[in-house]
């Protein structure tokens, strides 16, 4: 490669983006960075990432471990390549459908992305992602936003946004809500608080707010927090609209 004075690419990027070829240290190839991400997820999505190691995946390869560090240096790389490959290609989003509809059906995508790989919500995040699917997701959703005439640093911080919202809903729901029984706040708050002290809460609960064993508080949740996330944004689109057409009438008085 010729060097043009830049900074050397991280070397998980090089791989990620295919730039590298990996195995070539060593006199024998019999294996493939492929066959290793796809061990190393197998791995993880049956025994959870802090099951992960260099050894367990090279035995579950039936290699031996220093084979593999021909391919992945350490398991911080591995953490890296398998944390974008695993997320997989974004959705495919109809050209026809309003900038908010888009961004809805981007958001559930990367939430049930997620939730099936739920291991990688327990990962680091030590940077922006740079592998090329998390690129190809940030794509899809700027591509979301093309029409909404915003300029380009807020679109990009819309993007950044609405997926950090999404990473946030999904580590609350494997963190809290799946392991939380559903009835608590409504029989074990009425037995302990006092209603002069919380006269709110007191409301809440007698007012049904945590009962509905028909509703699907997960998804109702989702659904309820990204929509207020995109009625914000709805109004910053719906500014920039109005200025751009003031604009467009000055200029032609």
């Amino acid at each position: 490669m010729e060097t043009t004075g830049e900074t050397a690419l991280p070397r998980f990027v090089e791989l990620a983006w295919g730039l590298e070829e990996a195995g070539r240290r060593g006199p024998k190839r019999g294996l493939s960075i492929d066959e290793i991400l796809d061990a190393a997820i197998e791995l993880a999505d049956e025994e959870g990432v802090v099951a992960l190691s260099m050894a367990r995946v090279a035995k579950r390869l039936g290699f031996t471990t220093m084979s593999l560090y021909r391919y992945v240096e350490s398991k911080d790389e591995l953490l890296e390549l398998i944390a974008d490959r695993v997320i997989g290609a974004p959705p495919e989003i109809p050209a026809t459908v309003s900038w908010r509809d888009g961004l809805e059906m981007w958001a559930r995508a990367e939430y049930d992305a997620l939730m099936r790989h739920r291991w990688w919500l327990r990962l680091p995040i030590n940077g922006a992602p740079l592998g090329p699917n998390n690129v190809a997701w940030l794509e899809a959703a700027l591509g979301c936003l093309a029409s909404t005439g915003l300029p380009e640093a807020l679109k990009v911080q819309v993007a950044l946004n609405v997926s950090v919202h999404v990473i946030g809903r999904a580590r609350f729901t494997v963190d809290l809500v799946v392991d939380a029984e559903s009835d608590n706040y409504a029989s074990i708050l009425p037995r302990v608080i006092e209603p002069t002290r919380f006269p709110a809460l007191t409301a809440a609960l007698d007012g049904g707010a945590f009962a509905g064993d028909d509703v699907d508080w997960e998804d109702a949740d989702f659904w309820f927090a990204l929509g207020l996330l995109l009625d914000g944004v709805e109004r910053i689109v719906a500014g920039y609209a109005a200025g751009v057409a003031a604009e467009d009438a000055g200029s032609e008085s």
